[in-house]
């Protein structure tokens, strides 16, 4: 990404008329974009195009000057704003025409507080407590309401430090997984990690609601591109695990029983035979295995808790499961339904629901036993002694022909895809296919569905990641049937955004993370640590460019704290890939290198040689690997099953605990020395993307069993808990 400035408002970009410029600017919408040749105005046609998303018409000047009057004599005429956040303990001045009163309605009920003011302006104080309240104004006989967020000042610190395992849920099977890892294998892994090596949290990939296949056509494997990101997918239900398995009649226990050995096949083909994850085979079997566990009665208890949770999840989830039940009957592409079926309040929906009304039940249903089984996983690891948990990851946004694209349609952004502007490493910015929130609409709505999401993710959750948290403050919005590189930034109310996180994540008791990396806007991460929102940092990136262009690697102590600290992640080479530089072979194979394969690899192999020497000079290597040969020595793989760690694997990882960050995460493929990354940005079809098992150094695959058995994850654990006593060489 790029750092956008904006020119003055009375200024308009060469080339963009001036009240389309204006009018742009007074809706959040960027006119110019920093370029690596300096300033550079956006296209007026993109202007009108990502103004049109947020229903202004500014397709002629006499449009964009009428749309720019009505804006004007709009916010003149309001009494009060759409929307306040404001900070607890920092009051708010306001300002309101002459003669207003004002008073505060509160969510818990407590007696109303009238506000004093000045003639023409008001001031929130600062002692009001946090939550969603209400300000209240009149004059002359004209009431006005709008929503009050008091928000936390900052959010509180974790309780200690500590290192944990970053996991792609899917990748772990067990021995009991249907094809895939499930939520009780996830409950194993941390329990595991939690009683035999202190490890204190498990990070997983987004386990949200993913799109069925389309017919003929398999499902998007992955997790980032959700059909909702509110409720979690129920793929990652235990089967034998729900409470209503052993009272199954025993003509469908032999059923499930059966099915369940089709999912131990799938499971073999996976760990046995080198085979991919098949996620909807998985869903095909266990979905015929759950209708048959909904026909089982329920006992009163567990009736009562699923009244309680329909009653708290409420029209969103209603909303949710007829999509559901819709997509079943006339597939997933919801814009390709009947047009009455496309808006989810009409009569034709209604009707359509009442028809369907056993199967949005079940869906119902499926989302309940999916919490149920979220709530014990988290448990089990915080009964593990583990000090944060389950740090769950909330993508960027949705599947467009996805249930919260349906059901949120009003506060999405309609012909308007996320993603990123040309940088330094994609001359032709990216397109992530995932329409974004609407600043406006997500504003008259008191950020309610925003909330809503939030708190369904957060739930179960000891700590959260917040995919590209920079998408709080801007997104790079891309017109439909236009490249990325004919995109704009369009900005959000980040104290908004930041407000409602920090209000939902101090409810649920959770911490959060930001995924911060890449070009981030100056000023961002300084909020986000004001917020007691901590970042990511991954060791490659870290350097120092004080005196150099290229940056030296930055020393551990310069690090900053309020970070979860990495080697790599989801979108990166493993450790033993890029020690080896495996990874610029495999993209050199599949034709995604810009440069000559000798020139990526020369960098490459300069990048680990300069971090290989930075180990060196903290004492964490025996001798300097300068002169030594590649650095692929350092990293070369021992055998399956051996005890040692290579050295470079265990110095990085004690670099890392040399750094001040609050949280050290280890990508659990290291554990085992998997070369292979579990996404390959750039590709689709040409790499099995989110659809790999965890594998030993081999690329062998290897069960949850096998991982936690074996020496060489013992041997890294060791490391994790070592004590820290930095002895820089001299």
């Amino acid at each position: 990404m790029a750092t956008t400035s904006q020119p003055s408002a009375e200024a308009a970009a060469p080339g963009q008329p001036a009240a389309l410029a204006e009018l742009a600017r007074a809706h959040g919408v960027d006119t110019v974009r920093e370029g690596p040749d300096g300033p550079a105005p956006i296209a007026p046609d993109t202007l009108v195009a990502v103004l049109a998303a947020l229903d202004v018409d500014a397709s002629t000047p006499d449009a964009a000057a009428q749309a720019l009057d009505r804006l004007h004599r709009r916010r003149a005429d309001r009494l009060l704003p759409r929307h306040l956040v404001t900070r607890a303990g920092q009051p708010r001045d306001l300002t309101v025409p002459l003669d207003t009163e004002l008073w505060i309605e509160f969510e818990d009920g407590r007696p109303a507080r009238s506000l004093d003011h000045h003639p023409a302006a008001g001031r929130i104080p600062g002692d009001l407590p946090t939550g969603r309240h209400t300000l209240c104004a009149r004059r002359y006989g004209r009431a006005s309401a709008a929503p009050l967020l008091v928000a936390p000042a900052r959010l509180p610190g974790l309780p200690r430090r500590s290192w944990g395992l970053l996991a792609q849920l899917y990748s772990v099977l067990s021995q009991r997984s249907w094809g895939m890892g499930d939520l009780a294998d996830l409950a194993e892994l941390a329990q595991w990690a939690g009683r035999a090596h202190g490890a204190g949290f498990v990070q997983v990939n987004p386990l949200h609601a993913g799109v069925p296949a389309m017919p003929g056509h398999g499902s998007d494997p992955s997790p980032y591109r959700p059909s909702s990101r509110r409720f979690a997918d129920p793929v990652h239900l235990r089967i034998e695990a729900v409470p209503e398995y052993p009272y199954l009649e025993p003509a469908a226990r032999e059923q499930v029983a059966a099915l369940g050995r089709r999912g131990a096949a799938l499971r073999d083909a996976v760990l046995l035979q080198d085979g991919l994850i098949d996620r909807d085979a998985t869903w095909a079997l266990k979905q015929e295995a759950l209708t048959l566990l909904h026909a089982v009665p329920r006992g009163p208890g567990r009736e009562a808790a699923y009244r309680a949770f329909l009653r708290r999840e409420g029209t969103a989830l209603d909303r949710y499961a007829t999509w559901c039940a819709l997509a079943e009957v006339h597939g997933p592409a919801w814009h390709s339904w009947p047009a009455g079926l496309r808006d989810p309040g009409s009569a034709a929906v209604r009707r359509a629901a009442a028809e369907l009304a056993e199967r949005v039940e079940f869906h119902r249903w499926l989302t309940w036993l999916v919490d149920d089984q979220l709530a014990a996983a988290q448990a089990a690891a915080t009964g593990a002694g583990m000090a944060v948990g389950l740090i769950h990851d909330l993508a960027v946004g949705c599947h467009p022909e996805g249930a919260d694209a349906w059901a949120l349609q009003d506060c999405l952004a309609t012909g308007i895809s996320v993603g990123a502007p040309p940088d330094a490493f994609n001359a032709h910015g990216q397109d992530w296919g995932l329409p974004p929130w609407r600043p406006d609409t997500l504003a008259d709505a008191g950020y309610t569905p925003y909330a809503g999401l939030l708190r369904g993710v957060v739930r179960h959750a000891g700590a959260l990641r917040i995919d590209h948290v920079m998408g709080l403050f801007r997104l790079w919005w891309v017109p439909e049937g236009r490249p990325p590189t004919e995109g704009t930034y369009v900005r959000y109310d980040h104290e908004a955004m930041l407000g409602v996180l920090a209000l939902e994540a101090e409810r649920a008791g959770a911490a959060v993370i930001g995924e911060d990396l890449g070009t981030v806007e100056p000023g961002v991460r300084e909020q986000l640590a004001e917020r007691g929102i901590l970042g990511t940092s991954v060791l490659w990136f870290e350097r120092d460019y004080a005196d150099d262009a290229k940056g030296t690697p930055l020393p551990p102590e310069r690090w900053r704290a309020e970070c979860l600290a990495t080697l790599t992640t989801h979108d990166l080479p493993s450790t033993a890939a890029r020690l080896s530089g495996e990874h610029v072979e495999l993209r050199h194979r599949l034709g995604l290198l810009a440069r000559p394969l000798a020139e990526e690899q020369a960098e490459a192999e300069s990048d680990v040689e300069e971090w290989l020497g930075e180990l060196a000079g903290e004492g964490l290597l025996a001798v300097s690997p300068y002169g030594e040969g590649p650095a692929a020595d350092l990293a070369e793989a021992a055998p399956p099953g051996a005890a040692a760690l290579p050295d470079a694997v265990a110095a990085l990882h004690r670099y890392l605990l040399r750094t001040p960050a609050e949280l050290v995460g280890v990508w659990l493929p290291d554990a085992l020395g998997d070369p292979r990354p579990q996404n390959l940005p750039g590709t689709s079809s040409e790499y099995p993307n989110w659809r790999l098992p965890l594998a030993d150094a081999t690329g062998r695959p290897a069960s949850l069993e096998q991982l936690t058995a074996a020496p060489r994850t013992a041997a890294l654990a060791a490391v994790m808990n070592e004590p820290q006593q930095p002895e820089r060489s001299g």
